[in-house]
């Protein structure tokens, strides 16, 4: 069971938050797609995805992590937070993969534009929307030294980025007539996640291993 601490339940709050949030948005974003036929738009629909997912299963490493130590774990359960983490970054960088082929498809297909106004309220709306969870995951997070919330926050923060860069995409096709821009967009969206993916998995990886934390000892010597 999780520990009956008030930081354990305001992190179960806000990933709790983070996910009622995350399945709004995503249904509006892949509205926005079925009414633009918008490649960039369903890059940044299929990143909601991954939030969604990444979020629950968050949810459940937080209940996990803070579970007490036991005979089979004497060193608690702590560590469950760096899997999780691990776990989102490789979904991150998953998705960047699908966009990626979103993209190939549609160059060679060719793109199909239309209620771009539509599509670029809906994008613009929700990148605020994550803009504002981004940065209270991440300064929950820090404050109760949660790295699955830190790492959710960079996420969805990540998110806002994409669809800052997506509604300006959709404006200049919009002004220039220039389809094949739309799959250009999400060909950097892609890429930015993937980036994204691999430094989380990183992070992750370090605190599994154990890597010494040499700003940390720096700190400590100057202490000492």
């Amino acid at each position: 069971m999780l520990s009956s601490t008030g930081d354990d339940r305001i992190r179960l709050v806000a990933m709790a938050i983070s996910l009622g949030v995350s399945v709004g948005l995503l249904a509006a974003k892949f509205q926005a797609f079925r009414l633009t036929g918008s490649t960039a738009i369903l890059s940044d629909a299929l990143e909601s995805i991954v939030n969604v997912v990444a979020a629950g299963f968050a949810i459940a490493a937080l209940l996990f992590a803070h579970r007490p130590a036991d005979r089979n774990h004497p060193y608690g359960h702590g560590k469950m937070e760096f899997l999780s983490a691990a776990f989102e970054g490789g979904l991150i960088a998953f998705a960047a993969v699908l966009i990626i082929y979103e993209v190939v498809r549609g160059l060679v297909d060719g793109v199909t534009l239309r209620s771009l106004d539509v599509g670029i309220v809906v994008v613009l709306g929700a990148g605020l929307v994550n803009l504002a969870l981004g940065f209270f995951l991440l300064r929950t997070g820090r404050r109760y030294d949660s790295l699955t919330l830190v790492a959710d926050g960079r996420h969805v923060l990540s998110d806002f980025y994409t669809s800052a860069g997506i509604v300006v995409g959709l404006l200049l096709v919009s002004a220039t007539g220039t389809t094949w821009l739309d799959p250009l967009v999400a060909l950097v969206v892609a890429l930015n996640l993937m980036w994204t993916g691999v430094r989380l998995i990183r992070q992750a990886s370090a605190g599994l291993l154990d890597e010494e934390d040499t700003a940390l000892l720096d700190r400590l010597l100057a202490v000492l």
